[in-house]
C-alpha cells in the first residue's frame, strides 16, 4: 500500500547529528531501505520535517522503518495511506456511477 511517512524531527537531536556529520548518512540509509517514489524535506511548525512516499508491503515493516527516526532523531512520525492520480481514478470507477 502506498504510504506517506511524515517525520518531524526533534530540533536539538537533528542539530547534534548535523554537528557530528551523521544526519545525511541516517537519511540516506533510511531512503535506501524505504525506496520512496518521492521524498521532500521542509520546515513545518519550526521543525525539520520529511515527507516520504513509498510502498509498504507489510505493516510489520513499520518498526524497521520507524526506529531510526525515533532512536536517532526523537522524531514524531505519522503514517498515512495515500493515493496517486491513477489510484483515485481506479477507486472512482468502482463506484458504478
Amino acid at each position: 500500500m502506498r504510504m506517506m511517512l511524515k517525520a518531524s524531527m526533534n530540533t536539538e537531536r537533528a542539530n547534534e547529528l548535523i554537528r557530528n556529520g551523521t544526519l545525511g548518512k541516517l537519511i540516506e540509509e533510511s531512503l535506501q531501505q524505504m525506496k520512496p517514489e518521492a521524498a521532500y524535506f521542509t520546515a513545518e511548525g519550526g521543525r525539520r520535517t520529511a515527507f516520504l512516499f513509498f510502498d509498504m508491503e507489510d505493516p510489520s515493516d513499520m518498526p524497521v522503518l520507524s526506529e531510526p527516526f525515533f532512536l536517532e532523531l526523537g522524531a514524531d512520525l505519522t503514517y498515512t495511506p495515500v493515493m496517486n492520480r491513477e489510484d483515485v481514478q481506479k477507486g472512482l470507477s468502482r463506484l458504478g456511477r
